[in-house]
Order: C-alpha cells, then sequence, then structure tokens
C-alpha cells in the first residue's frame, strides 16, 4: 500500500516562513588584522618622519632665474631652514613666486632630505623701454616686468640675448610715471616694435644703426643721430592711424631718402602716401683771409 504525502496549502492570509539567513561573523579575521596593523605602522612611520630633524630644509636650487633675483626668489619662498619637509605644501610656494613681476610660471618639488628645487618660467622680453635713468625690460603684453639699469633696486645682470633687444626712448611727460609691473598701451607697443624692428639695409641707409624714440611733440621717431637725419612717424591710435600704417611709410621713406640720405635734415611722414623731406641748412661758404 503506498503512502499518500499530505499536502499542505497555505491558507489564504497566512505568511509563508522564509529560510533563515546566516550572516557572516563579523570577527576580526586574520586578513583584517595584518591590514589594520600596516596601517597603523604607516602612519606611524609618517608621523616619525614628520617629527625627525634628517629631514629638515637646508638647501634651495633655483633654475630659470635669469631676470628675477635670488634674493627675491627666496623672500617668496619663505622656508625657514629645518622645517620638516615630509608633507610640505608647495603650492602656496608657486602662488607666491607667481606674484614676482618677471616670473609667467613656477614649479617647486621636494627632494630628500633636505633640498627644495625651483624652477621659474620667466616672462619673455621684447623690447627695452627706456625711460629717464630706467630701462625696462618689456614683454609681448606690454608689461614692464624688470628695470634693467645699472643701480636700479634689485636690478640684474641682462644675458647678451637681452641686452641687445631694440630700446625705445620714451620722452614724454606722462611716461616718468612708469615703472615695474606698468603695462604699455597697445597702440604704443604695437608701433614701437614696428619701428625698432626696421634695420638701416632695409631703407637703404648708410649708417650703422637706427634709434627709435617717442615724445610729446613728434610722437614716434627715427634717427640716426645728431648728424644725421631724423623720421617723423606721427602719432597712432587703435581706430584712425594705427601703426598699420608702418609698412607703407616705410616704404616711402625709403624713396625720399634715396640718393639724398646725407643732403636730409628732416622726413615727415603724414601717411603711407603723404610725405616730404626737409634738407639740411647749406653751410655758408667761409671768407678767405685778407692778404
Amino acid at each position: 500500500m503506498t503512502a499518500r504525502r499530505t499536502r499542505y496549502r497555505a491558507v489564504a492570509g497566512t505568511p509563508r516562513r522564509r529560510p533563515r539567513v546566516r550572516r557572516a561573523s563579523a570577527r576580526l579575521t586574520p586578513t583584517r588584522a595584518g591590514a589594520i596593523l600596516a596601517m597603523l605602522v604607516a602612519a606611524g612611520a609618517t608621523y616619525g618622519l614628520a617629527a625627525t630633524p634628517a629631514l629638515g630644509f637646508e638647501r634651495l636650487e633655483i633654475s630659470g632665474a635669469v631676470l628675477t633675483p635670488e634674493a627675491a626668489v627666496r623672500e617668496q619662498v619663505a622656508v625657514e631652514p629645518g622645517t620638516n619637509l615630509v608633507g610640505l605644501a608647495t603650492q602656496p610656494i608657486v602662488e607666491r613666486l607667481r606674484t614676482l613681476p618677471s616670473v609667467a610660471d613656477a614649479t617647486v618639488t621636494v627632494r630628500l632630505p633636505d633640498l627644495l628645487q625651483v624652477g621659474l618660467r620667466e616672462r619673455r622680453a621684447v623690447v627695452l623701454w627706456s625711460v629717464g635713468s630706467h630701462r625696462y625690460a618689456v614683454d609681448e603684453g606690454g608689461v614692464l616686468f624688470a628695470d634693467l639699469a645699472a643701480g636700479a633696486p634689485d636690478a640684474v645682470t641682462p644675458p647678451d640675448a637681452v641686452a641687445a633687444l631694440p630700446v625705445v626712448l620714451d620722452q614724454r611727460v606722462a611716461s616718468a610715471a612708469l615703472g615695474v609691473r606698468s603695462v604699455l598701451d597697445p597702440v604704443d607697443l604695437d608701433a614701437a616694435t614696428r619701428l625698432a624692428s626696421i634695420t638701416p639695409v632695409q631703407i637703404g641707409s648708410h649708417f650703422s644703426e637706427l634709434s627709435v624714440a617717442v615724445t610729446d611733440e613728434n610722437g614716434f621717431t627715427i634717427t640716426t643721430g645728431p648728424k644725421g637725419w631724423v623720421g617723423i612717424f606721427g602719432f597712432y591710435g587703435r581706430s584712425q592711424r594705427t601703426p598699420a600704417l608702418i609698412p607703407g611709410q616705410v616704404q616711402l621713406l625709403t624713396k625720399l631718402l634715396a640718393g639724398r640720405e646725407d643732403t636730409v635734415l628732416r622726413v615727415i611722414l603724414a601717411d603711407d602716401r603723404d610725405g616730404t623731406y626737409i634738407p639740411k641748412p647749406t653751410p655758408r661758404p667761409t671768407a678767405s683771409p685778407k692778404p
């Protein structure tokens, strides 16, 4: 006789019993204990390194400082000798270095046990701006970022490549207020760099060099020296009579000087098509002595 299995049906409204799930034990396993121990050892080692005087700041290496005085760099680094270098925050030092007028960007690297390395990227000088006894290095944005005149505060000796840059003599009264961190008017910078790039060969001159100046009376000028001639290019603006006239003015200057350079006193260039010249006075013949 086959025994019947009794089946139970869930009565409506009666919840079924679910099997119990055994949770993993939260006890401390050897693996977890080892990890915690390693963390504690590392934390203790870090604390020990941060406290030891053996990793204190002693040396500073500076690279890229051409027009930036070393004393100014050290002042902005502002890390006392003996300061522990483990965990030293370098970004505040970078931010302070960027405030130096000659610095475009900087990096600071910690080299244990005792070294800080500072790398500078300086502004690139494109022209020298002479005002009174000052001679400022000017970057492509028109920023006067270093005074290279001998005897100026924090002056440095410029390398040959900078010392050989063209010089613009600014004799305008208002320019006496210029100084390091000043910014030139973009029109002035554009006109000055265009004129300063002209060479004697380009205009067929036999003089060895040309000098660029800007005055309240004549605006921008080019001269060959006391015994030569002066080319008056005039004043420039942002919308009218812009520096874009200069290439045409240079061509006109070349035509007016051709074959008569030694007899010319002044060339006036109204624009790139209209210009004239004033000859040098004819020397009067000296009277022969009476017998």
